[in-house]
């Protein structure tokens, strides 16, 4: 069946190669990036932008449906053209017409909530088994055959890997015997979903159920790859990444190579004049080496992503799951995760109580896209909604115990075996950590250890592979996290 599923989505994908490959040579003297096209979804209640190109100086106009007048506007000199419509509430469809020397039409638009997914191979993992890496997510088949959601809009960027910052995304490069990306919008369906990123599905999923209005979600994801390859290059001037700038500037142009800062420039610079209302991202695992660096790294993307689109969006991503990594401790790498919520309108999905300790690519994407879509929906939707597990706050040294505070721990804590919390360790000053026991006590957790009289710090499921079970009321779990800064 899985089999068959990868056939229908190879077909689904190759007439549309195929049209575009006919159509090229007749350019229009009016075009549009691909990502503006009919049945995409655009944010609603927003002014949004419509641009492409055209002869210079000529006239542009450009309607919607649901306005009572048309946007013009004369193409520059180099031919760019850019007006702003503002959109209306949700709904649709819609139809937007583009005018020049030629007309565009771009039909069954929706208004809706726009998102974009990135990362690495955990947001790459698409439904379906399509390699030795990729095996599937849980449950596949039943839920391709249940991925019928009209309202929502998937559109899968190519992964293409430029030297210079584009103005347009790529089909790119065929990637386990799937085609290059078709660069087109298309309903969520049996047929489109298969390949498509598994986390990002769900997360549009489980927003359009609780909003009831239409999503669109863009993929534009690729496995492997470090932040690095993400960060535009003024990102990594000011981080005095002397070495990952000199492979962006002197290395030959390679798209299917994963180059500091070139997935930035094929894959997410070409979306900057969309609007949309924020980013979800999965990655990590590639800088797992180098966590010193992440903190810096990861808060330096997101604001230059957030400087190229001019606008402080939401970025929610997904803190990395347990996992026999060799020779790191990928805690290290989690805490500059957790560290990073400190930059505003950040969020994070905890992972530590669903991995697969032999497999980096944990199977159970229902509940990464969930805990995506919780951060959204409180934050950026107004739901009342527990949105994230404990986090940390307070370690207060009580004679030969210390007491931890935590925020979401409201109704207090729990774990989700129903034993005592696991995972802990506890050191005094010579900084020997011990294990050690929990009590859970409301709010708060007490821990200590026979073998530490004078305790100082506490660390929590601190390594690379522990599951432990300390969560919420609500279920969702703790991240890791040490009190000590040794």
């Amino acid at each position: 069946m899985l089999k068959s599923l990868l056939t229908a989505a190879r077909l689904a994908v190759a007439p549309i190669s195929v049209t575009l490959l006919c159509i090229t040579p007749a350019v229009a003297a009016v075009r549009l990036p691909k990502v503006l096209g009919s049945h995409m979804v655009l944010q609603r209640n927003s002014p949004v932008k419509i641009w492409g190109w055209a002869d210079a100086g000529e006239t542009v106009r450009v309607t919607g449906d649901w306005l009572d007048a048309a946007a013009s506007t004369q193409a520059d000199a180099d031919g760019h053209w850019q007006v702003s419509l503002q959109t209306a509430a949700a709904g649709g469809p819609h139809v937007i017409t583009v005018t020049g020397e030629n007309t565009i039409t771009l039909d069954d638009v929706l208004l809706g909530e726009v998102w974009v997914a990135s990362g690495q191979s955990n947001m790459e993992m698409p439904l379906i088994p399509v390699s030795g890496a990729y095996t599937g997510i849980q449950d596949a088949e039943a839920e391709v055959a249940a991925a019928t959601y009209p309202q929502i809009r998937v559109f899968q960027a190519g992964n293409f890997s430029s030297k210079d910052p584009l103005d347009d995304v790529e089909p790119g490069i065929s990637m386990y015997g799937i085609p290059p990306a078709p660069c087109q919008w298309r309903p969520c369906s049996p047929e489109t979903v298969p390949t498509f990123s598994s986390t990002a599905y769900f997360f549009a999923r489980n927003l359009h159920q609780e909003l009831n209005v239409p999503i669109g979600i863009i993929d534009s994801s690729w496995g492997g790859t470090p932040a690095e390859a993400w960060t535009p290059a003024a990102g990594l001037k000011d981080l005095g990444f002397t070495e990952a700038l000199q492979q962006a500037e002197t290395r030959p142009q390679q798209p299917d190579q994963k180059i500091p800062t070139r997935l930035y420039n094929g894959m997410i610079h070409p979306l900057r004049n969309l609007r949309i209302k924020g980013v979800i991202w999965y990655q990590g695992e590639g800088n797992a080496g180098r966590a010193n660096q992440y903190h810096q790294l990861f808060t330096t993307m997101i604001r230059e992503w957030r400087k190229a689109f001019g606008d402080e969006f939401s970025f929610n991503y997904v803190q990395i799951a347990p996992y026999n990594y060799m020779r790191v401790n990928a805690a290290y790498l989690r805490e500059a995760q957790l560290e990073t919520m400190a930059l505003p309108k950040t969020g994070m999905a905890v992972t530590m109580d669903i991995a697969n300790l032999t497999d980096i690519h944990p199977k159970n994407k229902q509940e990464v896209g969930r805990r995506l879509a919780l951060w959204a929906l409180a934050k950026d939707y107004g739901k009342d909604v527990a949105y994230s597990g404990p986090l940390v706050t307070e370690s207060i040294v009580e004679g030969s115990q210390i007491r931890l505070r935590f925020d979401h721990a409201e109704g207090g804590l729990a774990t989700s075996d129903g034993k005592p919390p696991s995972h802990l360790e506890i050191a005094g000053d010579d900084q020997v950590f011990h294990p050690a026991v929990g009590m859970i006590d409301g709010e708060e957790l007490i821990v200590s250890s026979d073998q530490v009289s004078a305790p100082q710090a506490v660390r929590y499921a601190f390594t690379s592979n522990a599951t432990p079970n300390l969560m919420n009321k609500a279920g969702l779990p703790a991240s890791s996290f040490r009190t000590d800064h040794w």
